[in-house]
Parts: structure tokens; C-alpha cells; sequence
């Protein structure tokens, strides 16, 4: 591994180091050694069109050339008007309305502001809990902590942020009872309404949820009849639904948005990671009329952030649309997003430790565990979730992992490579995996 030649000024979430990046392209990163890389995370599951796309460095490169910066209460721009526009179109009827920000947890903080002041402007100021799941992950804002279901990153958090309700994610695939695939999701769905009952439901105000889970939950999909009903609570109580898609909007799972999948309507979803795929920090809050017009005619929106709807960061953020549309990016991650997960599939069939295999479109995990049956989790000193990604990283593989329950225990591994990934590519990715389970097998004695 590439050593710095002097000590880092930066710090982040660890005393680890990395090699440094020379460049990148496609799906491939080198380092200044030579080494060559598959991105097959896309970075955090957000390089959807991969690296180095000229389209979108030109779209870049003529936007300097015009204004870099436009302060929103100075002046419009071009470029945020067509990028909402855009948006908007890609949403069902009524959620006409774009706030831009910087990334996801900017997003999902501003969707919880604008819940509630909707809550003030129609006369309903009792409400104010923001149902969550558990586990889940929203953001490393305090706001958006407090909807975050992950203990690891809360607790040291807890008396700075004002926790709110959680229910219990849709975990079937750990459940051991005889139950249909179908009544099981019913089952989850109707704990959101015991849960409103529990609280009051003159108190609760939205439930937000990743229609595909991302990190906390690898790739977690619900069973269809999950969607339904939790749209049907959330109108039976008058409270909003809040769909997290900072992970799977832009393209990932097959559709622009997860949520097309089973045409659930969201009254507020946030999007960021594959809007700017890489390219510039960008996320979007996209609205309802109905939730946001009340808003405006009782004063305005209460929020808003410095480069909000920055021009340079749009241009970048059209110029992805563009990409995703021309080069039908969206129709590949679901047929390729196939071929991996039946690749995957087969290397499940191979290890026995591979407890489950998930995911839609180009968000696709497994999960290792102790025993398949029970699906009990590997023991936690073994550190199966960082292990396997540093053997597969000194191979040339780059995997996304998290603890998969509650952030404690458990250990899943996502496989989410970008848009423009090839089926060739596909079997690169696999092939190295392979290798990848076969010395954490060795080294962890799991036969």
C-alpha cells in the first residue's frame, strides 16, 4: 500500500490510511503505484455513470464559463430552473415542486423541516413525530440522526438529538415462521399503524423509509404487499410519507426512482448520490403541491443552505439526466442488475456462510452468517464485514459493508457498481469476489 510522503492534516472516521488516486475511469480507478481498481460500490453507491464521463465534464467546463455561483435570493439561473423541471417529470402528478441542496443528509434534513412547517401552516401543530424503522440510516446530521435506526451512530448522539419512534424493518428474510412472503409484509406494514395508535396519531406527523435499503439494511427489498398498505396508513392518519432515495433515485434499482417499481407516491422523497453521480455535491427534496404551497402562503420555507440550487452543481446534475436518458443507463442496471444478482446467487451456492443474497437492479448485497438455517450472525470478533473488504481491496475490488443489525452485529456486503457496468465486467467483478471469499474462508477457518 502507497504510504503519504508526510503526515495528513485531514482527519475522518478512522487512522487508517489509502493509496493516493492518480485517476479514473469507467469503472476502474489506478493509484500513483500503477494498481488498478474495480469501483464495485460506485465510491458510497453514488458514481452511477462511473468516472470521468466527458459529457458531463463538458457540461461543467461550459457552465464555468458563464456563472459558477448564483446566490438564490440574488438571481435565477438557467441551469436549476431546467434541472427541477426535469425533475419534476420524472415524478408523479402533484410533486411539482425541487429544493436543491448539497447531499443527503442536507435532504433529508429539509424534508423533515418542511413536514413540519406544512404541519404548522394547515392548523395541525400537535404533530411532530417522525416515524422511522429500525435498523435504517438517514443521515449524520442530528436531525436526520434521530431518524437514523443505527445505535453505533446515535448513541454517543443521544442527549444532542431528539430521538424519535421506530418500527422494526422488514427483515423477513430472517423470520422463522409460516407465514407467506406476502403476509409477512402486511405484517411489518401494520406495525406503522400500531405504532401511530401508540403514539397518538393527533402527534404523528410522517414515516420516512428507503424503499430499498441502503447501508444499514444491504439492499433490503419488502414484499410487495409491504408498499401498498403503508401508503394506506400513512392517508387512513393524515401523515406523510417520506421516501429516502438519496441512495436508490437516479437510476440504481432499474427505475429513476425505487418507488416506480410498486407506483408508490411519496409526499416528500430525497434524492442526491446518482443525481450528481460523483461529479459535484448535489441533492434534491421534491415535494408535493399540497405540501409545500401551504407552506409558501404562510410565510415561506424556514431553511435553506448557501450553495442551494448552485449552478455549476445543476449543469452537472443535467448533464447526468442527459446520460441516464441517451445511453438508456436505467434499462441496464435492471438487466445487468439480473445477470449480477444471479451471478451472486451462484457464489452463494458455493459458500455456505452466505446467508442471503438481495437487492434490485444495480443495489444488490449478501449477507455471511454462522448457520443458513437460522441465520445467525457470524461472531462479531471475527470482523467478518471488515475483513472480507480489505482482502477483496488488496485484490482490486472495492465492496461497500456495514453491520447489518442495528449496526452491532451482522455482516452484509454491497455490490453496487456503476450504470455503465457490462456484463464482462460483471464476471471481472465476480471472478475477483470469488477469490475474495476463498481467503476469508481460509483465514477465518469456515471450510
Amino acid at each position: 500500500m502507497t504510504e503519504p510522503t508526510s503526515p495528513s492534516h485531514l482527519f475522518y472516521d478512522t487512522q487508517s490510511s489509502r493509496p493516493r488516486i492518480e485517476r479514473a475511469e469507467g469503472i476502474y480507478i489506478w493509484d500513483k503505484s500503477g494498481k488498478k481498481y474495480i469501483d464495485g460500490s460506485s465510491g458510497p453507491m453514488s458514481s452511477n455513470l462511473g468516472h470521468g464521463n466527458q459529457y458531463v465534464l463538458d457540461a461543467m467546463r461550459k457552465q464555468m464559463d458563464s456563472a459558477t455561483f448564483a446566490y438564490r435570493l440574488h438571481f435565477e439561473n438557467d441551469a436549476t430552473e431546467n434541472l427541477a423541471s426535469r425533475l419534476a417529470a420524472n415524478f408523479p402528478e402533484g410533486m411539482n415542486k425541487v429544493f436543491f441542496v448539497s447531499g443527503g443528509s442536507e435532504a433529508v434534513e429539509s424534508a423533515l423541516k418542511l413536514a413540519r412547517q406544512w404541519a404548522t401552516a394547515t392548523g395541525q401543530e400537535s404533530r411532530y413525530k417522525v416515524i422511522s424503522r429500525y435498523p435504517s440510516y438517514h443521515g449524520s446530521t442530528l436531525g436526520a440522526l434521530g431518524v437514523t435506526g443505527m445505535s453505533l451512530m446515535t448513541d454517543p448522539f443521544l442527549p444532542m438529538l431528539r430521538q424519535m419512534p421506530k418500527i422494526a424493518a422488514p427483515t423477513c428474510y430472517l423470520d422463522q415462521d409460516s407465514l407467506s412472503h406476502e403476509e409477512r409484509g402486511l405484517r411489518y406494514a401494520n406495525l406503522l399503524e400500531q405504532q401511530i395508535l401508540a403514539e397518538g396519531p393527533e402527534t404523528c406527523l410522517a414515516f420516512i423509509m428507503e424503499p430499498v435499503g441502503g447501508a444499514s439494511t444491504g439492499a433490503l427489498v419488502a414484499p410487495d404487499s409491504y408498499y401498498t398498505r403503508i401508503r394506506e396508513i400513512c392517508d387512513t392518519h393524515g401523515i406523510l410519507l417520506i421516501l429516502d432515495e438519496v441512495m436508490t433515485g437516479a437510476g440504481r434499482t432499474g427505475r429513476f426512482t425505487a418507488a416506480q417499481h410498486w407506483r408508490l407516491k411519496s409526499d416528500i422523497t430525497v434524492l442526491s448520490k446518482g443525481l450528481g453521480s460523483g461529479y459535484v455535491p448535489l441533492g434534491a427534496m421534491i415535494a408535493d403541491d399540497r405540501v409545500v404551497e401551504p407552506v409558501l402562503a404562510d410565510g415561506g420555507f424556514i431553511h435553506g443552505h448557501t450553495y442551494a440550487g448552485n449552478p455549476l452543481a445543476c449543469a452537472a446534475g443535467l448533464a447526468v439526466l442527459d446520460e441516464l436518458e441517451n445511453r438508456q443507463l436505467i434499462g441496464n442496471a435492471e438487466i445487468i442488475g439480473r445477470v449480477l444478482k444471479t451471478r451472486l446467487q451462484g457464489v452463494m451456492d458455493k459458500y455456505d456462510f452466505i446467508g442471503d443474497v438481495r437487492g434490485l437492479g444495480l443495489l444488490q448485497a449478501f449477507e455471511l452468517v454462522a448457520d443458513r438455517k437460522t441465520m445467525a450472525p457470524l461472531p462479531v470478533e471475527l470482523n467478518a464485514h471488515e475483513k472480507l473488504v480489505e482482502i477483496a481491496y488488496e485484490l482490486g475490488l472495492i465492496i461497500y459493508s456495514r453491520r447489518t443489525r442495528g449496526g452491532r452485529i451482522g455482516d452484509h456486503f454491497m455490490v453496487c457498481p456503476p450504470l455503465i457496468t457490462s456484463e464482462d465486467q460483471i464476471t471481472e467483478i465476480i471472478d475477483l469476489l470469488d477469490q475474495s471469499l476463498m481467503t476469508f474462508a481460509r483465514q477465518a477457518n469456515l471450510g
